[in-house]
């Protein structure tokens, strides 16, 4: 019996070599194909990476080359992210109504440029909160964040409608309104990277045409809504639609692939080794310097101009439902054409509409304006992730997004005051307009030098 069990036992391997044999058996498939027998340790991490797998379903788990790039699944995630631009951004957008509704009743002791740092403040908010959330989502905190941010954001919506002095209006909704959407509104873009790669031009698209929606409703419904039920009923009411929408968005929404054992900074400096990446984020900065100048001032110039305030304020809704275009048919272009090659040329033009704005003097003219230019700003702002996350890998593309975010968001703070103090000093839109037309044209440079660090040639698909 010893003998027969001795011969046993040396027919049968050790299963605790297992794994190793099957890591060396797919290196040394990898050694036929070319490679050298002699891996590193990311080669060999990869290998056993790609040597486990589900016993039960004998399926190996999500990676980073399986990308969906479409299904119900991930069209799911399209659907809550675009409600969540929706609540967010689109929300931010309304701010003109608010201006002007606290400069004439609320607030009417408090001067304008005072009021209007409420509206900075909380545009400024979208972006920086990035810097934590995104970093937050590589390492897997994804879902709770998400749902305490958006009861946050609800909370403070409802808040709003019981402020009575600025510094109420400025802590409700200027920092705490801004703090939630930016806490919603980051990871929104980081989750899209784990469902669309080919496709993802296309699938920022429909992601960016909720804040078009956004800034088409709530300021239509917010300015008839303060005549209709008062100033208290419509944030309740706005309070009301946040919640359906985010619901939608902490359903749907979901990471693909598994949280990895990240630990880092949340700023990472070493990142702007990469000069792609600085010059990008120095295009957004300077971008921002100016991009939204003409939305901010395009109501108060026409009226400068003598045209109607009643019909002044729809330049802007006109303009936000303008860019659902231009952010949708610019994400369909950008999968064909490539990203850049679609944001370059697209913001050209909306800085020569820039320079163009303050010579309109017509009812026409300002409309053609706003539906131009929404066009074209839209396709720069519905892709101004995508070349972060075409340098990037999954592993360090929320935080790198978040950096790039907290970046840009400090040049949509100093841009509105800005553009708001040149036409102080000099009377008109026109000096107002070459400013920020020029600053948008320097950022169109940065996007070209983007574009060929990242290919090296003159022509190609990025």
């Amino acid at each position: 019996m010893s003998a027969l069990q001795e011969k046993t036992n040396s027919e049968t391997p050790d299963r605790s070599f297992n794994d190793d044999a099957t890591i060396n058996d797919a290196a040394s498939r990898r050694s036929v194909s070319g490679l050298s027998t002699r891996s590193s340790k990311k080669e060999v991490d990869e290998i056993k990476q790609s040597a486990v797998v589900d016993p039960e379903t004998n399926d190996r788990p999500p990676s980073d080359d399986d990308v969906p790039d479409g299904g119900l699944r991930a069209w799911l995630v399209i659907l809550g992210s675009s409600c969540g631009t929706f609540t967010t951004f689109g929300f931010v957008n309304a701010w003109g109504v608010f201006q002007a509704y606290y400069t004439e009743n609320t607030l009417k002791d408090t001067s304008p440029s005072t009021i209007a740092w409420i509206g900075s403040i909380q545009y400024a908010l979208v972006f920086i909160p990035g810097l934590v959330t995104g970093r937050l989502f590589d390492m897997g905190w994804f879902k709770v964040p998400l749902f305490a941010s958006s009861v946050f954001l609800v909370l403070s919506t409802f808040l709003v409608a019981e402020c009575k002095e600025y510094w109420q209006f400025l802590l409700c909704q200027g920092f705490a309104v801004g703090l939630a959407c930016g806490c919603v509104f980051g990871p929104t873009l980081g989750v899209v990277a784990h469902w669309f790669k080919k496709r993802r031009g296309i699938a920022l698209g429909f992601n960016a045409i909720g804040s078009s929606i956004g800034g088409t409703v709530f300021p239509i419904a917010a300015r008839n809504l303060i005549d209709a039920v008062g100033f208290k009923w419509t944030m309740r009411i706005i309070g009301f639609i946040q919640i359906a929408g985010l619901t939608v968005t902490n359903l749907t929404l979901e990471r693909r692939l598994p949280a990895k054992n990240i630990a880092g900074p949340f700023f990472d400096l070493t990142a702007f080794k990469d000069m792609r990446f600085t010059v990008y984020c120095s295009a957004s900065f300077i971008s921002f310097l100016g991009l939204y100048t003409v939305l901010t001032y395009i109501d108060i110039s026409a009226v400068d101009a003598g045209l109607s305030p009643d019909f002044s304020f729809y330049l802007v809704s006109i303009a936000n439902a303008s860019s659902g275009f231009g952010r949708l048919g610019g994400g369909i272009l950008a999968d064909r054409l490539g990203h850049l090659n679609v944001m370059a040329p697209s913001t050209f033009v909306a800085a020569i509409l820039t320079y163009a704005w303050p010579f309109a003097k017509s009812k026409g003219g300002y409309v053609a304006i706003a539906i131009l230019y929404g066009i074209s700003s839209g396709v720069y702002v519905s892709l101004l992730a995508a070349p972060i996350m075409a340098m990037s890998d999954m592993d360090n593309v929320g935080l790198r997004v978040g950096m790039s975010m907290s970046i840009l968001a400090f040049g949509a703070l100093a841009g509105p005051p800005i553009s708001g103090a040149i036409n102080q000093s000099t009377g008109n839109f026109k000096s107002v307009g070459y400013y920020a037309g020029s600053v948008v044209l320097v950022a169109v440079v940065l996007l070209f030098i983007t574009r060929y660090l990242m290919i090296r040639k003159l022509w190609g698909k990025v």
